[in-house]
């Protein structure tokens, strides 16, 4: 039997960030990154074809810092709407104190992260992250 490959939805306003997860993730066999947004905004908009399609990601990655709609604004949505609240959400920032972590775990984050220096803590942070979803 074939485990089912885990799909990622990933918001950063950062294009190296999204580069370094795009990397990590190219050679996996049991993930894959369903989508790269900029803002919570065009998250909403991916998130509609998606679940249009049937689609939907495994886990949603959030930047934190974000211009139009930050994370802790686009979790409050996913977390609010009956189509998406199913869906584990990670927050993660360079500035993510213990009022970050306090404020998002109310709103139904799964886990709040700093965001790490180098490439080998990003792969270490995105295996935390899939600790999540692992069946």
């Amino acid at each position: 039997m074939l485990n089912k490959i885990k799909m990622i939805l990933l918001a950063d306003d950062d294009a190296d960030d999204r580069g370094i997860f795009e990397q990590i993730l190219q050679d996996r066999k049991d993930v894959a990154l369903l989508g790269a947004v900029e803002n919570g905004l065009e998250l909403i908009d991916f998130l509609k074809i998606a679940s249009d399609k049937h689609e939907l990601p495994d886990l949603i990655v959030l930047d934190h810092n974000m211009p139009r709609m930050n994370g802790r604004q686009t979790l409050g949505f996913l977390k609010s709407s009956e189509i998406y609240t199913h869906i584990p959400v990670i927050i993660y920032s360079t500035n993510s104190d213990g009022k970050l972590a306090e404020e998002c775990a109310s709103l139904g984050a799964s886990m709040v992260a700093s965001k790490p220096a180098g490439y080998d803590e990003y792969e270490e942070m995105i295996n935390q992250f899939l600790k999540i979803i692992a069946v």
